[in-house]
């Protein structure tokens, strides 16, 4: 079995790469990166490749699954339109570049509230990203929408240091609905969209 990924540097996607490696039944994974990863694996293949070009990009052979983790904040992309560019624009490039790579299923790390219609500029552009997916009919198609991550960051931000130890106060008070909206460790959301979208059947399914 032949799997790509995309994101594999965040923290999510870095998750994935590590969870999808260790698995005895992943024959190959490759990885599509700007930058090198800084580690090898038997089983691993890094392309090196721009996200605006994605479009170009050829492999010779068929990928069978597909997990996307790209994603980036504001402060990080610099401006919205730049923001949009990474977290809506190049999700659905690889989508296209998955679908004439043969690709029937794939998962894709979007956000808890995402929304096309949403007034919240993270939230329409994650939506709008989810609606751009959806139209290239990949059969079997994953959008999981964790709430805030957890996790060790190669970046270090002093603001989520203080969300991630309010978040420890408050989690056990979010009980019912409002238990989707706790934080949740990068590698359980990793766990359980590697095992969702190995195992769901055709169509769009939200996690």
């Amino acid at each position: 079995m032949t799997i790509c990924i995309s994101g594999a540097s965040g923290l999510v996607g870095n998750e994935i790469l590590i969870q999808i490696l260790n698995d005895p039944q992943t024959e190959k994974v490759l990885v599509l990166a700007r930058n090198p990863l800084g580690f090898g694996h038997p089983k691993m293949q890094v392309v090196l490749v721009s996200f605006d070009q994605l479009d170009q990009l050829e492999v010779a052979e068929k990928i069978d699954v597909a997990f996307c983790a790209l994603g980036t904040t504001l402060k990080k992309a610099g401006s919205k339109l730049r923001q949009q560019e990474i977290d809506r624009e190049y999700v659905i490039s690889f989508g296209r570049f998955c679908k004439k790579a043969g690709v029937e299923k794939i998962g894709i790390v979007s956000s808890i509230g995402a929304n096309e219609k949403s007034s919240n500029f993270y939230l329409r552009t994650k939506g709008e990203m989810e609606q751009g997916v959806i139209q290239l009919g990949i059969p079997h198609t994953i959008f999981i929408r964790p709430s805030f991550l957890i996790g060790p960051r190669k970046e270090k931000r002093f603001s989520e240091k203080i969300i991630q130890g309010l978040l420890f106060l408050i989690s056990p008070l979010l009980v019912g609905k409002a238990k989707k909206y706790r934080g949740i460790h990068a590698s359980k959301v990793a766990r359980n969209l590697i095992e969702n979208t190995f195992s769901q059947g055709k169509g769009i399914h939200y996690i």
